[in-house]
């Protein structure tokens, strides 16, 4: 361990308990919650492991009338949802880390769908779910009743075994204490509203109730955010100061950050490790209890250098340590440069939204510790002395290469091209995109350390060389190429396109700028259409952002990027219209047409970029098929296709197809059921142990 990082190693108390050293992953949503619970104890118990010393919870409902469904969040409703909970400390103490819950009701934020519960809020007011209902005003007994649910899930938290309680108060309008405290959704005349006094009383009698209740034994946190970055419109540091400086010393530790949640999970598109700094460092001034925040914290150095400065006592961490659940273990090794760091892209973030079970680009085992028994760090060892030869250094040949080396195979790299990192080297070439390119360069660092891997730039090989080559088992990870005939998700047939007007994302990627006005058409409703109009935008060409979709970057809504994207592209005058194909593309013009009327509309263009669809390289492949017949006289027992090769997907999914490749390689898989499935939670069938 470097000296200066021992700072980070110190234990620090937290109320009646004590962690054993500064890493603290924050609560955050998994998509995993009450749904798959084992799937989720495995997950927060591998984090343990990596070395975190306070595992808390994602947010955890306290009463079905805060019934988050269909999101797989965490409950405590009543005992039965104890074994849930219990299965996941029992996880995290085994590795000598806290265990912390985060109690919450939504108020406002839910609809309850499961339950069919009137929400609750403040005031009345429309529920967030846009589906035409709302939540009443609470009175005085509903309050009185509140305070009981958020003290009698206090008492089960302390039951099943938790060190760390929250009461939390954070997010936006997400929480129903957050929706007491600001003035837009709080209009009561009564004595929990009008004033700012008033608006924060229901939070100090929750935090004081907790810690009356089970404050000798758990330490009680206060996660607040202290700007909406509304200015007077929402919570503000103004009023945040004379919060923090009235509830100081009740709780045992604050948890502080910026909201809404697309603010505080900032994606690196839009700010820089450490990014709230400035909104949370007066906390410290007002408290003696120790504070926690969080900032994608990656580096050591920016870690020390916030405590030591007096901006926080503990580092908050929740995407960090989903990139790397043994950062704190490598920061402890003298290991900072095996850091898997957070990319910043927020592909976790989406299966809180989408209701499935995370996943990262960065860690292709995140989600998998349970279902398929994967380990960041362990990899079963390799099962002979074969070779294997991958095909391509993009995301799933990089990675594929990785852990087949550490699996112990001799490998061989061949890249095309003239650097490693394939997609990942183009896309990380925009500028919103640039933080990106830790994909490549975390991959690239550790096979250069590696004495069984054998890296070739500008070798592009045709069937003849791999078959010449005899290489045991082969991974075609070849990648794939933009269609530039606009077919996608809408146009299932190209429309008539003057071919020389149309310009490939992979040339603007390039370097190629075309002269405007350019017309960016975007069927593929992700990052990539915004970033490239974006881009052509800030080097001064004139952008018309299309869709066929009724907004641009749809998908993006999940990922938290999706109002920052439309802030940025129309302070650069992107022009936007939405809900239109593409009739034609002349010279010079496109013609557009309704999605539902059909009408057509000329826009003057000097280039079209279509970000449809993308087209497999799978070439080589195909062509190692055909000659199936000399594999065995040359050695060659296996040949797959993995990454966009196999099928064009996400980062994260062509990171997820390399590693796949390298866990399975001569591995006794079930192709039919290769994974383990959580329907059996109730009835407690033991299932069999993973090969090693």
């Amino acid at each position: 361990m470097e000296e200066n990082h021992k700072i980070l190693f110190e234990p620090l108390q937290i109320g009646p308990k004590t962690t054993k050293n500064r890493f603290y992953q924050v609560p955050h949503c998994n998509g995993m919650g009450h749904r798959w619970p084992r799937t989720m104890a495995e997950m927060r118990g591998v984090k343990a492991e990596g070395g975190w010393g306070v595992i808390c919870t994602e947010e955890c409902s306290i009463h079905p009338t805060s019934d988050l469904t269909p999101a797989t969040l965490m409950r405590l409703w009543d005992d039965s949802d104890l074994p849930v909970h219990e299965l996941m400390i029992q996880k995290v103490h085994d590795q000598g880390a806290l265990a912390g819950i985060q109690l919450v009701h939504n108020g406002q934020s839910v609809s309850n769908y499961l339950t069919r519960m009137a929400p609750m809020a403040p005031s009345a007011a429309p529920t967030d779910t846009l589906n035409s209902t709302q939540a009443r005003a609470m009175d005085k007994d509903d309050i009185k009743t509140l305070r009981r649910w958020f003290r009698e899930a206090a008492l089960r938290s302390r039951r099943a075994g938790y060190d760390i309680v929250y009461v939390y108060a954070a997010h936006g309008l997400m929480t129903l204490l957050y929706q007491f405290m600001l003035k837009r959704t709080n209009q009561r005349s009564d004595e929990y509203g009008g004033s700012l006094e008033n608006r924060v009383r229901l939070v100090r009698e929750v935090l004081e109730e907790t810690k009356d209740a089970i404050g000798a034994d758990c330490a009680i946190a206060f996660r607040f955010a202290v700007d909406e970055l509304l200015g007077s419109e929402g919570m503000n540091v103004a009023e945040a100061e004379d919060i923090v400086g009235s509830l100081a010393e009740i709780p045992d530790l604050w948890d502080v950050n910026v909201a809404d949640w697309s603010n505080d999970s900032l994606p690196s598109r839009f700010g820089t490790e450490g990014a709230q700094e400035d909104y949370v460092s007066f906390v410290k001034k007002l408290t003696t209890k120790p504070v926690v925040g969080v900032g994608r914290f990656t580096s050591p150095d920016t870690m020390v250098s916030q405590i030591k400065r007096g901006v926080l006592d503990l580092i908050g961490a929740a995407r960090p340590s989903i990139a790397d659940p043994f950062l704190p273990t490598k920061i402890a090794e003298g290991r900072s440069d095996e850091i898997r760091e957070c990319i910043g892209c927020n592909m976790c973030t989406s299966g809180d939204y989408v209701a499935y079970p995370m996943r990262c680009t960065q860690n292709p085992t995140m989600g998998e510790e349970w279902r398929k028994g994967w380990h960041p760090e362990k990899i079963p060892a390799a099962k002979s002395n074969d070779s294997v030869l991958v095909v391509g250094g993009g995301p799933s040949g990089l990675e594929a290469t990785l852990a087949v080396s550490n699996r112990g195979y001799d490998v061989t790299l061949a890249e095309a091209g003239d650097q490693f990192g394939g997609r990942v080297a183009r896309e990380s070439s925009l500028p919103p995109l640039r933080q990106w390119n830790r994909v490549s360069d975390y991959r690239v660092n550790l096979l250069s350390t590696r004495t069984s891997v054998n890296s070739f730039m500008q070798s592009k090989l045709d069937a003849a060389s791999v078959l010449e080559m005899g290489s045991a088992h082969v991974a075609i990870a070849t990648g794939s190429s933009w269609r530039l005939d606009c077919v996608g998700i809408h146009h299932r047939f190209a429309p008539e396109i003057h071919a020389p007007m149309v310009v490939s994302p992979e040339d603007v990627m390039k370097g190629v700028t075309p002269k405007g006005p350019v017309m960016v058409f975007d069927d593929d409703h992700y990052y990539l259409g915004g970033a490239i109009a974006e881009h052509l935008a800030s080097s001064g060409v004139e952008v018309v952002l299309v869709t066929p979709a009724a907004e641009v970057s749809g998908w993006t809504h999940f990922t938290l990027e999706y109002e920052h994207i439309q802030t940025r592209l129309r302070n650069l005058n992107v022009e936007i219209i939405a809900n239109k194909g593409i009739s034609s593309v002349g010279d010079g013009y496109v013609e557009l047409e309704c999605v539902f009327t059909g009408k057509n509309m000329r826009v003057e263009v000097a280039a079209v970029v279509p970000v449809t669809s993308r087209t497999s390289d799978d070439s080589l492949f195909n062509d190692l098929v055909a000659r199936q017949d000399e594999w065995a006289d040359n050695g060659i027992k296996t040949v797959v296709r993995i990454g966009d090769c196999y099928v064009p997907g996400t980062i994260a999914q062509a990171v997820y197809g390399g590693h796949e490749y390298a866990r399975n390689l001569e591995m006794p898989i079930d192709k039919d059921m290769p994974f383990r499935r959580e329907n059996d939670f109730e009835v407690g069938k033991a299932w069999p142990e993973f090969p090693s």
